[in-house]
């Protein structure tokens, strides 16, 4: 997106994404309501940009909103176990999911522009880019918030250590404010201790 659009072209291109989002066969109860998954994901994920970056650009929310555009498509099981096929899925997710968004922004702004928004989905440059920092900090917000309960469930405490501490090494430092700052208790909140050293 080589300049500001107009907020009618940015709020119909977030109308596309969450129509498609609409679309999750996988539901979830949100207080009381079943709701497609990828969209509570999407919309949780617009909440924590905003309390991260306000000012967030029309790029950057628009990147934030499809992260997981049509991801329940591409199923981890259509890949091979173990790392190697782990990394290919999420390869192969980011740029499937970068075009897809890419078409949209063209369609709806009629010159084919997107790059901007496929750049921040594709976690182009994320060392030195500071929107790529602020999506990547969106990430792990929702994960820690929405995910992270059920993630520790499922797996041994070893496991459960090095995946917190992976998250928290990808953080920015207003990132991670942010994060103690979400509600947890009982084992969740002590395995964030100590694999934070507290």
């Amino acid at each position: 997106m080589s300049s500001s659009p107009p907020p009618s072209a940015v709020t119909e291109i977030l109308a596309q994404i969450d129509t498609a989002h609409a679309s999750d066969p996988n539901k979830i109860d949100v207080d009381g309501e079943e709701v497609p998954y990828e969209l509570h994901y999407a919309q949780k994920s617009s909440a924590y940009l905003d309390k991260r970056c306000p000012d967030a650009s029309p790029a950057l929310r628009i990147a934030v909103r499809a992260q997981h555009f049509r991801r329940w498509e591409v199923p981890r099981s259509d890949y091979p176990e173990g790392k190697v096929g782990y990394f290919a899925w999420r390869g192969g997710l980011k740029k499937r999911q970068a075009e897809m968004v890419e078409g949209i922004c063209g369609a709806v702004l009629g010159d084919g522009d997107g790059d901007g928004e496929g750049g921040l989905i594709r976690k182009e440059n994320l060392k030195n880019d500071t929107e790529s920092q602020v999506l990547e900090d969106v990430a792990c917000l929702v994960f820690l918030d929405d995910q992270f309960a059920a993630f520790e469930k499922e797996h041994n405490e070893d496991k459960i250590i090095t995946i917190l501490r992976k998250t928290w090494a990808k953080m920015s430092e207003e990132g991670r404010r942010l994060a103690l700052e979400i509600p947890m208790e009982g084992r969740p909140r002590e395995v964030l201790v100590k694999a934070l050293g507290g």
